[in-house]
């Protein structure tokens, strides 16, 4: 240890890594999250710091084989001196509610207390819980939204502007809404979409969150940006759990290749291509974060100056993926593929032509082009172009919906409107950082009890009884406010906030 001491400058910075030490005097340089969390801690261990939130296996995908210069002496490493903690979690001040009345002098001195998990009713009180307990930066990453968060804000909203058409005096003794998604069997029309960097909420990250789809009956769809490697996200599997897998296509084809090879071969069922992210949009929450903790960030590069957490996992997406991609990964795969990330009717018309197997409808949760519109608005774009392109496309192509799923209506609505699913992330990542796995099953059963109970009240026990003449959307696309106040979403939205002295 006392060599790797020595190379403690900028132009001389290694590090050491899960025992590996690593020469990063050029990598520095061009570190997305910025040369400063890197040179200040040269010459010292820190794989607390980086495995807090990175895969160990991005160092093979990031760094050339001769960045590695050998294996530290493990004996001769002082835990005081050399080692780097990893930032503890520290309560953020997450958002406040706008409502409330004032708080007496006594109850304002008062500290805030977690409250018990049977006391969460909806997916808003995780998310409230979340953001008291989360640290600025995990917080900032998973809450934020492109530009001026309008279609963050969107995504939910937009639910609002359909009107549920129940019916009367049907038997509704039994609700069953069990079903099938790629054929796979699913306990209600729900999957737990590709969440990046689950460490940030919990140490178990996608592990916790892989089980408690099992013990739920969900499909989880592991993530290409996950803070564990792929092979330990694929051992947790349960006997009989039914994996997806998102897939973010590297520039270098023979690696995006050699990772499909490796998750068919490790049991996934399908691939979900992110098709919506050739760049990254600027989460401005995100990018402050950054901004305060490495001023230095990027400094001679005003694109990527502050892109933060996003920045740092994504160097190698592919802005040039194109159609002619897509054929060629169907001649690499025999597992279906589904197009994420689908704006408009006329992509899922051509996702279909080219013999996808579904695709998602999806704005990214609202991190990429801000003013996009929300997937349930584009549902019926959608669906329409279907059916007046072949009027038998569901027999071997499927339609879902992610981004502002926060009530088990919502699910009805989506399904009402011809979605098979839907999609639903910052629920998990909310839940999972209040409670752990836990609370990620508590935000599932959630949605079952309330699933039941919007099944029953509209006279459909079964999915397939769930059709469009349930729903009224005629308002859908008029992106007229809601006349109610949706207190729950207002109350824990956290605005964006205008630059201040650093």
């Amino acid at each position: 240890m006392q060599e790797v001491e020595c190379h403690n400058t900028p132009d001389d910075c290694w590090v050491v890594l899960n025992g590996k030490v690593y020469d990063l005097s050029i990598f520095q340089k061009e570190h997305p999250g910025g040369s400063k969390i890197i040179t200040d801690n040269a010459g010292k261990d820190v794989s607390n710091l980086f495995n807090a939130v990175h895969p160990k296996d991005i160092i093979q995908r990031l760094l050339p084989p001769e960045a590695c210069v050998g294996v530290v002496d493990e004996s001769t490493v002082d835990l005081k001196k050399h080692v780097v903690a990893a930032e503890g979690k520290a309560p953020s001040r997450g958002p406040q509610p706008k409502s409330a009345p004032a708080a007496t002098e006594a109850q304002q001195v008062q500290p805030w207390e977690k409250p018990p998990i049977d006391a969460m009713l909806s997916t808003f009180d995780f998310e409230n819980v979340a953001a008291r307990t989360m640290t600025e930066e995990g917080w900032g990453y998973y809450s934020s939204g492109a530009d001026d968060e309008i279609t963050l804000r969107e995504n939910h909203t937009a639910f609002q502007r359909i009107w549920l058409k129940p019916r009367i005096l049907v038997n509704v003794k039994n609700i069953d809404m069990t079903t099938s998604i790629l054929g796979e069997k699913s306990s209600l029309p729900l999957y737990f979409t590709a969440t990046a960097l689950g460490k940030l909420a919990d140490d178990d990250g996608e592990l916790a969150i892989s089980r408690a789809a099992a013990k739920s009956g969900v499909i989880y769809m592991l993530p290409t940006l996950s803070s564990y490697p792929l092979d330990e996200m694929l051992e947790v599997r349960q006997p009989n759990q039914v994996q997806f897998a998102q897939l973010y296509v590297n520039a270098k084809r023979e690696r995006t290749e050699e990772y499909v090879q490796r998750l068919e071969a490790g049991g996934v069922k399908a691939l979900f291509v992110t098709v919506d992210a050739p760049q990254l949009g600027r989460r401005q929450k995100d990018m402050r974060n950054k901004f305060t903790k490495n001023a230095d960030v990027q400094k001679d590069d005003d694109v990527n100056r502050g892109e933060g957490v996003a920045r740092a996992i994504s160097e190698f997406i592919d802005p040039s993926l194109c159609w002619d991609d897509i054929t060629w990964l169907k001649s690499i795969t025999k597992l279906p593929i589904i197009l994420k990330g689908v704006g408009c009717g006329l992509d899922t018309v051509m996702a279909y032509e080219i013999g996808c197997a579904g695709v998602v409808l999806s704005n990214h949760g609202g991190r990429q082009l801000d003013t996009a519109r929300s997937g349930i608005e584009i549902l019926p774009e959608a669906i329409d172009a279907l059916n007046k392109h072949i009027s038998t496309w569901r027999s071997r192509f499927e339609v879902y919906v992610d981004g502002g799923i926060r009530r088990a209506s919502d699910i009805f609505k989506a399904v009402a409107l011809g979605a098979t699913a839907v999609g639903i992330g910052r629920p998990v990542l909310y839940s999972l950082a209040a409670y752990g796995q836990p609370g990620v099953e508590r935000m599932c059963s959630l949605f079952k009890e309330e699933l039941t109970m919007v099944m029953r009240l509209m006279g459909t026990p079964r999915i397939a009884d769930i059709t469009e003449d349930h729903v009224l959307y005629s308002n859908l696309m008029t992106h007229i406010p809601a006349q109610a106040r949706d207190h729950l979403q207002l109350d824990t939205y956290e605005p964006l906030r205008p630059a201040t002295k650093m």
